[in-house]
């Protein structure tokens, strides 16, 4: 007995399926899930849950707050360091009353001059001489990456690299990841920015390769530390972001999570945010975060680099605001801070 053959307004579902498969196409079949959902799916957790814990910053003789490595002390011949908010000359992100702050970005609402002041104090810290020179690129959110000392002005980029002592080499932050990183046998150090958009566009991957043509640095050789930034516990995405990173990561998936808001509030009186709509389609509920350092950790493992030699300094600039500026957290007011790298000047 002939198999009856399902018909579809005059088309059999094999003849479908066909058209379909010289496409590259699979027909959905009811039954399965839709691919949006399957895609939405994620684990879910608290903000508490996904808050990593912050390295202890130490306090320079000069009032500066900085957060180093403890496994790069042992290395001698490297400066380095991760500013806080606490310890400066600025008074534009504070309260009156409170001490000043450390804003080291030129921002529109501080004064030029308190800025440089504490960028002279940042460095005093760092490497013992107020006088010692920084480096900086104007930042874009690119994986443009430039040797220092290449151009006499501040040229456009998002990471600087060196081998030539003397010099830090600094970015700036008050949300995205700042990532440092030093050759051990050739004595070379780097700083990378990365924002969400440079991570997409895989700076920190593409800065090691860098390192490797320009002076031959070896992954095994290689060492890191990713800064402070906004943590997955605070940093919310739209499907747009997800979509970047998917088109660009196999392990995209891994990244983001479902995040359930911790206010007390809407823990204590749930039934006051709740809504007619469908659910899924109400603005209260989870929200998809991203996990930028942990994307950031592993385009290190893919240069190469050994996981025992990435370091975490941990926080999170929105929810940690008494040690760093959030510009998310301040919805744009916000100072700057600076993750700086170099090679100690010889001693003449």
């Amino acid at each position: 007995m002939t198999a009856k053959v399902k018909k579809t307004k005059g088309r059999s579902v094999e003849e479908i399926d066909g058209w379909f498969a010289t496409g590259g196409l699979v027909r959905s079949r009811r039954g399965s899930s839709a691919g949006i959902t399957t895609r939405l799916r994620a684990e879910r957790y608290s903000p508490e849950e996904l808050h990593r814990p912050l390295l202890a910053p130490q306090q320079a003789a000069n009032g500066v707050h900085w957060i180093s490595i403890p496994a790069w002390q042992k290395l001698g011949w490297l400066w380095h360091g991760f500013s806080t908010r606490q310890g400066g000359m600025s008074r534009a992100y504070c309260a009156e009353g409170t001490p000043g702050e450390l804003n080291l970005g030129f921002t529109a609402h501080d004064e030029r001059a308190s800025v440089e002041r504490n960028r002279a104090l940042l460095a005093e810290a760092i490497s013992g001489s107020a006088k010692t020179p920084m480096a900086t690129v104007r930042q874009f959110h690119s994986n443009l990456v430039v040797a220092a000392g290449e151009h006499e002005r501040p040229c456009r980029g998002d990471g600087l690299m060196t081998d030539q002592p003397g010099t830090l080499l600094a970015v700036l932050t008050a949300d995205c990841i700042p990532v440092l990183v030093a050759d051990r046998k050739r004595k070379v150090a780097a700083a990378f920015h990365a924002g969400w958009r440079g991570t997409v566009k895989r700076i920190v991957e593409l800065g090691v390769g860098r390192m490797r043509l320009l002076y031959g640095s070896r992954p095994e050789d290689l060492t890191a530390a990713i800064g402070p930034g906004i943590g997955a516990c605070c940093y919310a995405v739209g499907e747009e972001v997800r979509s970047e990173f998917e088109s660009q990561f196999a392990y995209a998936p891994e990244l983001f999570k479902e995040v359930f808001d911790a206010d007390p509030i809407h823990k204590k009186y749930p039934m006051l945010f709740l809504t007619q709509r469908a659910p899924g389609h109400s603005p209260i509920g989870p929200q998809m975060h991203v996990d930028l350092v942990e994307a950031n950790r592993r385009q290190l493992l893919d240069a190469g680099l050994k996981a025992g030699q990435i370091h975490t300094v941990g926080g999170c600039t929105q929810c940690d605001r008494a040690w760093f500026f959030s510009h998310r957290g301040s919805d744009g007011h916000a100072g700057r801070m600076m993750s700086v790298i170099g090679i100690r000047a010889r001693e003449r």
